[in-house]
């Protein structure tokens, strides 16, 4: 079994950079497509939760002896992206496309992300245990 795992071509690592990216672009954006007059802050959502996974990526990165320790946390992070982007398809009656997206987008990649970090868990533990450690 090799040591380095991917997802997508990606490390996990890489993975919450590249989606914590992409949130706190969409949030950026969809703060300034929405109509609503004054703009909602609860447009940045996305943002808000994008924020912490791409910072724990780059901590990932930074600090690699405690990478695992940063990988549960974006994990958590994606639980609530899960959550919350599901809670915001339950009904949507009466919501903007917008708003729509943006739940939809925060539950994909929190599948996705969490998806991920589970195999590479696994992958860890499998290392670990064929190693003998």
């Amino acid at each position: 079994m090799e040591g380095a795992f991917t997802f997508m071509g990606m490390s996990v690592t890489n993975l919450a950079k590249l989606f914590g990216a992409i949130l706190v672009a969409w949030g950026i954006m969809a703060y300034f497509m929405q109509s609503a007059d004054p703009p909602s802050i609860t447009a940045m959502i996305p943002a808000f939760m994008g924020l912490p996974l791409l910072s724990l990526g780059l901590l990932a990165d930074w600090n690699e002896s405690n990478s695992h320790h940063y990988m549960h946390a974006a994990m958590v992070f994606a639980l609530l992206m899960v959550l919350g982007g599901a809670q915001g398809l339950i009904d949507i009656d009466g919501k903007s496309n917008l708003a729509i997206g943006s739940h939809l987008i925060l539950a994909l990649l929190g599948i996705i992300f969490m998806v991920a970090g589970i195999m590479s868990f696994r992958h860890a533990r499998k290392l670990r245990e064929s190693s003998g450690v």
